[in-house]
């Protein structure tokens, strides 16, 4: 039997977004009528249709009932613990205190230039503090639990005083289970939570939001030739299925963040496909997370032009999600997205 998906597709924004949905001619997206769209992609394996969301009583019975069932996700408003998804996008600025992180290893590694940076990530308008003691860029290996641990507890002792969402970058239930006990609103692990056979009992007894994050295969070994059958659909389905998973281990509240993971066991043309596509994971009704900072597809793309920060090719990317409703990116240069934004939206409206 033909498995139906349904992505949002079409969208408008600011004024033109509310004119259209005051005569109901477009369908906010997640309750924000900042954002609408007026045409679904119905999509299989085999191949897929763009309709006008007027046209979904003419579809055939069976995939109406399945369109209709993702539309309610889709356009359902979105809550979060602590935070406010209204406003978006929502910026998580990056905290990596590693010796080997792909962009930024070693900048921030003493406490006071960790605390300098995170008050300008602050004041620049990031909402969540990511903050990580290990790697995992292509290739990087694992490190000890402790080594981990020893690398963030003291930056983590200076965020317990600061009014901020917390986001704990880590695979390792170890290290969750000691940060809690100083500040953590949020666990954002990159394994999709299978490095840590513990982590799912971890998140059930405590209740702690978390980050269902799409990787293929370790950071050791997933940008060694990734394949899918469909890059798009595989993922959803990985989504579908490991929120099926947690339920039936008992973690019933909805403060999940969706992250597909780009450039983690993804290839160009891989990534180029999320975030053209990206729209589709709205309905799963989770809000959907994007870590598109200084990533390799921008070196892919721009080739000779290329930079160190690759804040032209980050800005563009984030614009794009935002674009199909991504509500949360995790970026490093929060003071010139945000820039970007403000004024990206100012001309929208």
């Amino acid at each position: 039997m033909n498995k139906y998906y349904t992505r949002a597709c079409n969208f408008y924004f600011g004024s033109e977004s509310k004119k259209k949905i005051k005569k109901k001619q477009s369908i906010s997206l997640n309750g924000n009528n900042l954002i609408s769209f007026d045409k679904l992609e119905i999509i299989n394996r085999k191949k897929t249709k763009i309709i006008n969301i007027k046209d979904i009583k003419k579809l055939p019975k069976n995939i109406k009932i399945k369109i209709n069932k993702d539309l309610k996700k889709i356009k359902q408003k979105k809550t979060f613990k602590k935070l406010t998804l209204s406003d978006i996008p929502i910026y998580m600025g990056i905290v990596n205190l590693t010796p080997d992180s792909f962009s930024d290893g070693g900048k921030y590694n003493s406490k006071n230039l960790a605390s300098k940076h995170i008050n300008n990530l602050l004041s620049n308008g990031a909402k969540i503090i990511d903050i990580g003691g290990e790697s995992t860029r292509p290739g990087a290996n694992d490190i000890s639990p402790s080594k981990e641990w020893d690398r963030i507890k003291s930056v983590l002792k200076i965020l317990k005083n600061k009014k901020c969402f917390v986001s704990l970058d880590t695979r390792k239930t170890f290290v969750m289970m000691k940060a809690s006990k100083i500040k953590v609103d949020l666990i954002n692990d990159v394994s999709g939570l299978d490095y840590d056979i513990e982590t799912i009992n971890f998140l059930k007894k405590t209740k702690k939001p978390f980050v269902i994050h799409h990787m293929k295969g370790t950071p050791k070994n997933m940008q060694v030739k990734p394949s899918y059958k469909n890059v798009l659909l595989d993922i959803y389905d990985f989504f579908e299925t490991k929120l099926k998973y947690i339920r039936k281990k008992g973690i019933n509240h909805n403060n999940i963040i969706l992250d597909p993971g780009i450039g983690f066991g993804k290839n160009l043309k891989h990534n180029i496909t999320l975030l053209k596509n990206i729209s589709i994971f709205h309905s799963l009704g989770l809000p959907i997370m994007l870590g598109l900072s200084r990533k390799r597809f921008i070196k892919d793309i721009s080739k000779e032009n290329d930079t160190r920060e690759r804040l032209g090719g980050t800005i563009s990317s984030c614009i794009q999600s935002y674009l199909q409703g991504v509500q949360i990116l995790r970026i490093h240069d929060v003071k010139e997205i945000n820039q970007a934004f403000k004024v990206f939206k100012e001309l929208q409206n």
